[in-house]
């Protein structure tokens, strides 16, 4: 298989994950991990390991959205070499929750995939956004691309 082969395959499993978390498919978005994955999410605490425990975290979280969420992926880099890759991706989440807020955020994501027994797998998820430096440490949720 190519790099470019590769690149192409990560990109069609990010897209999936994404369509996954945006129609609130647990398992469907469950699909797309390594049985040991780890997140740096951005909900506590600072890390998420395993699938149980993402899993979990996914089902609590979808009960707290009205309908779908948007995720938009967007600037998607993606870089493989073998049975290792990993992208970089800047992420637009938006929709309504069940208390009639209606988030429109753009996030930072890194993730990291490994090839087990021929499919590429989301071995690692990091989700930050950045905060003011001004002394308020808030989060700086008004940023856009």
């Amino acid at each position: 298989m190519t790099t470019e082969e590769s690149r192409v395959q990560v990109g069609e499993v990010i897209e999936g994950w994404a369509k996954a978390i945006g129609a609130k498919d647990v398992e469907g978005a469950m699909a797309y991990f390594a049985p040991d994955v780890l997140s740096f999410d951005l909900a506590p605490p600072l890390q998420h390991m395993g699938r149980e425990v993402i899993r979990k975290g996914l089902k609590e979280w979808f009960l707290t959205w009205d309908g779908p969420i948007s995720l938009e992926i967007r600037d998607l880099r993606v870089t493989a070499d073998g049975d290792v890759a990993f992208c970089t991706s800047l992420q637009r989440m938006s929709g309504t929750k069940t208390d009639g807020e209606k988030p429109n955020l753009w996030v930072r994501a890194t993730m990291g995939l490994e090839k087990i027994e021929g499919t590429w797998r989301i071995a690692h998820e990091h989700t930050s956004t950045p905060f003011y430096m001004d002394g308020s440490n808030k989060a700086a949720l008004d940023l856009k691309p």
